[in-house]
C-alpha cells in the first residue's frame, strides 16, 4: 500500500472511531445503546424529582442523627472512590458532565446503596461494616449503582409505567402539546424503585467496566458477590431482591474479565 494512502486510511479510521458514540468503542465491554423508551420522559424532570427526594432523605437522616458528617472516615473514603469513578461516567452518558454529584453515608444496619438519577449516591453503613468491603469492592458496588443512573433505568421504567397507565397515544399528544409535565408527576418514590433483572445485569457490566477504567481491580466483583451471597443465607437481602442469582452474576463477571483486566492494568500503569 502506498505510504500516503496508508496515512489517509489511518486518518480516516481515526475519525470514524472518534465519531462513534461512547458505548460503541472497541475497548472494554460492549454495552449497546440504552433503551429509546426512556426518551418519553424528560431527563430534567426525573433528575429534579430525584434531587428533591434525595434532599428529603438527607433531611430525615440528619433529624435522626444518622447522616454522617463530612469528616467521617468512611464518608471520606466513599468520596475518594467516587472521585476516581466519576470522570469516566460521561463515557456512558454525556449528561453526567452536567450532574451535581453527591455522595452521602447514612447510619443504618441495612446492606444497601443506591445512585438516583442525576448522580445522587447514598451508602448505608451496614454494607460497609457487615461485609467488610475493600476499596475495590466498594468501587464495584458504587460502579453498579452509578450505572443505573447512567443508563437511565429509572427514567426508562417510569416511561414504561406512564405509557401503560395512560396509553401511548395520549402520551404522544401530551408530549406533542408540551403538556407532559403533569403526566410524570406520579412517578412514585425513586428511593424504592425496583429494577428488572436485565437492568441489574446491565448495571453489573457497566459498573465492572467503569471501575476497571478508574483503576479498581474488577476481580473484586467476584469476591463482592460471594460476600453478598454469604450474607443473604437465612434471609433475602433487600439489595438482592431483584438481582440475578450470585452464581449467575459471578459466572458472567468471570466471562467479562478478559475484556476489563487490560483496562485495569492500563489504569494502574497510568
Amino acid at each position: 500500500m502506498h505510504p500516503r494512502l496508508s496515512r489517509s486510511l489511518a486518518a480516516g479510521l481515526a475519525c470514524i472511531v472518534l465519531a462513534l458514540p461512547p458505548f460503541a468503542r472497541a475497548d472494554g465491554i460492549d454495552i449497546g445503546k440504552p433503551s429509546a423508551m426512556r426518551n418519553l420522559v424528560p431527563a430534567k424532570q426525573i433528575e429534579g424529582q430525584a434531587a428533591q427526594q434525595y434532599g428529603q432523605m438527607l433531611k430525615s437522616a440528619a433529624a435522626q442523627r444518622a447522616l454522617a458528617r463530612d469528616d467521617h472516615p468512611q464518608l471520606r473514603r466513599l468520596r475518594a472512590i467516587a472521585q476516581k469513578l466519576i470522570p469516566y461516567a460521561a463515557r456512558y452518558n454525556p449528561r453526567a458532565q452536567e450532574w451535581r454529584w453527591e455522595i452521602n453515608l447514612i447510619g443504618s444496619s441495612q446492606i444497601n446503596a443506591f445512585c438516583m438519577p442525576g448522580g445522587k449516591i447514598a451508602f448505608y453503613t451496614g454494607i460497609l461494616d457487615q461485609l467488610k468491603l475493600s476499596d475495590d469492592e466498594v468501587a464495584m458496588v458504587m460502579g453498579h449503582e452509578i450505572a443505573h443512573a447512567l443508563r437511565e433505568h429509572a427514567r426508562e421504567r417510569m416511561a414504561k409505567s406512564v405509557a401503560t397507565d395512560i396509553g401511548a397515544s395520549i402520551l404522544g399528544q401530551l408530549i406533542g402539546d408540551g403538556r407532559y409535565a403533569g403526566a410524570f408527576r406520579f412517578g412514585g418514590d425513586l428511593l424504592t424503585l425496583k429494577f428488572s433483572r436485565s437492568d441489574e445485569s446491565e448495571a453489573d457490566l457497566v459498573g465492572l467496566d467503569l471501575a476497571a477504567r478508574a483503576g479498581f481491580d474488577p476481580r473484586a466483583g467476584i469476591t463482592l458477590w460471594q460476600k453478598m451471597a454469604a450474607a443473604s443465607r437465612g434471609g433475602q437481602l433487600e439489595f438482592l431482591s431483584t438481582h440475578p442469582s450470585g452464581e449467575h452474576r459471578i459466572r458472567e463477571m468471570r466471562e467479562q474479565l478478559p475484556k476489563v483486566l487490560p483496562l485495569y492494568e492500563a489504569a494502574r500503569r497510568g
